[in-house]
């Protein structure tokens, strides 16, 4: 790095400096790394819930789509008998898969508190349960930090980087 003339240049330099260390943060959080991850998601607890949650499909990450698919159904100007039908199904269905992504909200929380709890007795787990619970409410895709971890428990496979 040479010593920049005037002021400008020494702008230009600070400016290329900080978003290199900005690209190096964004693809350690993307990898996640726990150095770079906010403080929320670090720990061996953290990704303990991660890991848990994302080696699972579970009702939530499925409810914001079909909620949306519903609702566009709900739309369509189908003939009134059909569309009745449709209102009805609508009505009838959300509540019940609003109990079960609920309860299954409490399930994985209380599942996540006792894995960790007997893994990790000395850490601190305050929070963990709902740090599970709101990630498994995520649809999979839109998740961060990406899930490290495949439906049924395997390890997500390395991709090489975009240039």
């Amino acid at each position: 790095m040479t010593a920049p003339k005037n002021r400008k240049e020494a702008y230009k330099q600070a400016r290329e400096r900080d978003r290199l260390l900005r690209d190096k943060a964004r693809d350690g959080m993307m990898r996640g790394e726990d150095r770079y991850l906010p403080a929320r998601d670090r720990g061996p607890v953290r990704k303990l819930a991660r890991d848990f949650v994302d080696a699972r499909r579970l009702p939530g990450q499925y409810f914001l789509p079909a909620v949306l698919i519903i609702m566009l159904l709900s739309m369509v100007p189908f003939p009134l008998e059909i569309r009745r039908v449709v209102l009805t199904v609508y009505t009838m269905s959300l509540p019940v898969v609003l109990v079960l992504v609920v309860g299954s909200s409490f399930y994985v929380a209380g599942k996540v508190k006792k894995l960790a709890s007997e893994r990790f007795p000395d850490e601190n787990l305050k929070g963990v349960g709902f740090y599970a619970a709101m990630r498994s409410s995520q649809i999979r895709r839109l998740r961060f930090p990406k899930p490290t971890v495949l439906p049924g428990g395997g390890q997500v496979p390395e991709t090489s980087p975009k240039k």
